[in-house]
């Protein structure tokens, strides 16, 4: 009688311990073929200048190629709508950012639910936006800015990464914080905007400093403020917005990592891990402080609570603001 219990009692425990184990196996194996990185904007933009040195880091790491796959447009939403429904078998990840949080509130409707259909991993990059001008614009400073823009009202164009991301808003919250009319331009992506600024058809943009540093370095266009509460160590002399003289007006660019729902935990908690080991690295972590951005890596956890805490601060903003899409 005690051996027969003995018996089940093992075998209740090796059924118990069964899935741990074959989730333990399965993560240990991963990978055995190439991952995608999903970029859901055109290639130059924020999210692609720290997508593809992490995917080359990854690549050596996990011994499988890590490919880069752009699929822009609708403000990131078009990408982000293809990983939610891809397989969640651990080889589709979206490379997301910020403006996922906004399209929650500022669409009407998605074809996906960022809570439901994809699950966080961890943050990639950290960085404050910019004001930047081309520099045929006749200003130096943001007051001159915005002294040139309240004298040619609906004259002075903003460019964004799309209707409804944080580009937008950021235009829209300094129009109504200073008392501008500047006119939205909406592109399908960062770089396809500074593309547009570059070339004079747009005035400004506010975009992520570490897609704009190499530009502000090479002239071709000028720095008015960072939208940080503290300046950017990578550029100590680019005041803030507060010290410009629009205090209250705070914009911060931020990337992570998704992947389809329904992806084994462990796999998921693998490659939050091989991030994480990726900024062990000191020619990463030179990259990303070169372009003023903060390395993320943080634990999965981490980042669903940072992931939820700004889809309520910037739904608060849309609300506020008034901007809807279809």
């Amino acid at each position: 009688m005690l051996i027969r219990f003995a018996h089940a009692a093992l075998v209740a425990a090796a059924l118990l311990l069964e899935p741990w184990t074959a989730g333990q196996a399965q993560a240990q194996a991963w990978p055995t073929r190439p991952i995608r990185l999903v970029v859901p904007f055109p290639p130059g933009g924020g999210t692609d200048t720290f997508a593809r040195p992490l995917a080359a880091k990854l690549q050596a790491q996990l011994g499988q190629p890590v490919v880069i796959d752009n699929k822009g447009g609708a403000g990131g939403t078009i990408g982000a709508d293809i990983v939610a429904k891809a397989a969640p078998d651990g080889y589709t990840f979206l490379v997301g950012a910020v403006h996922h949080t906004v399209a929650v509130t500022a669409y009407k409707k998605l074809p996906y639910d960022l809570d439901r259909d994809l699950v966080p991993v961890t943050g990639i990059a950290y960085v404050p936006d910019v004001l930047v001008v081309n520099p045929k614009v006749p200003v130096k400073t943001l007051q001159e800015l915005i002294a040139y823009a309240k004298a040619n009202p609906g004259k002075v164009n903003f460019g964004s990464s799309g209707n409804g991301t944080t580009r937008h808003l950021a235009g829209e919250i300094f129009n109504q914080k200073t008392g501008t009319s500047m006119t939205h331009v909406p592109y399908k992506g960062s770089g396809p905007a500074m593309t547009g600024l570059l070339g004079g058809e747009i005035e400004l943009i506010f975009e992520g400093l570490g897609s704009a540093s190499s530009h502000i370095r090479a002239g071709k266009i000028r720095a008015l403020a960072v939208t940080s509460p503290k300046r950017s160590p990578a550029f100590p002399d680019i005041p803030t917005t507060a010290e410009a003289g629009v205090p209250g007006f705070e914009s911060l660019s931020w990337y992570g990592l998704w992947a389809p729902a329904g992806t084994p935990r462990e796999i998921v908690a693998r490659m939050q891990a091989e991030v994480a080991r990726a900024f062990e690295s000191p020619d990463l972590r030179k990259t990303w402080f070169d372009q003023g951005a903060e390395p993320g890596g943080e634990p999965t956890a981490d980042f669903a609570r940072y992931v939820k805490a700004e889809t309520e601060k910037w739904g608060k903003v849309v609300r506020d603001s008034g901007v809807t899409l279809d």
